[in-house]
């Protein structure tokens, strides 16, 4: 059965006015930032929080207050709807494969499989049998000069959580 010419209008109409998703959001955030040429750093000042939570943030796996939201919408001219979906809780883990393609991402995951079971049975011996949160947690990232090239300096700070036995 054909579409009349009404018909083909309105669902056209319908497809172009797709709503904005949580990941339209970073899109835009991380258009601004390069057309900008704005820093996370320049970011986690004005927000007044640091530069590693609002990264995520902005790349969508934190949900920030209404007057963060506010704050990095202006900062990156976002719209309103923009704005309003920094304040929804995201789908946390935003990497598209299992296994990451992309150099950077893929080293943490090669680092985790190497020494995974290191950091798992030093905590275990430290601890006890638990787990490092990632909700109560910190992180600095900072550049180590370095004679031999520059190193990346990164510190992981996360409240142990025991196991209970119920």
């Amino acid at each position: 059965m054909k579409r009349s010419d009404a018909e083909t209008a309105a669902v056209s109409t319908v497809a172009a006015t797709k709503p904005m998703t949580r990941e339209d959001v970073t899109d835009l955030i991380y258009s601004a930032k390069v057309q900008k040429g704005i820093t996370w750093t320049h970011v986690a000042k004005k927000i007044g929080l640091s530069k590693e939570w609002v990264t995520a943030a902005c790349l969508g796996q934190m949900t920030l207050t209404e007057d963060h939201a506010e704050k990095v919408g202006k900062i990156f001219g976002l719209p309103p709807q923009a704005v309003k979906l920094l304040q929804v809780v995201p789908y946390k883990g935003s990497l598209p494969t299992a296994v990451p393609t992309d150099p950077l991402i893929y080293r943490f995951y090669e680092l985790v499989n190497v020494y995974g079971t290191t950091f798992k049975e030093l905590i275990h011996e430290e601890f006890g049998d638990g787990i490092m949160s990632a909700i109560d947690f910190k992180m600095d990232l900072t550049r180590e000069p370095d004679p031999k090239g520059d190193r990346v300096h990164i510190v992981m700070s996360g409240k142990f959580l025991p196991y209970k036995t119920y």
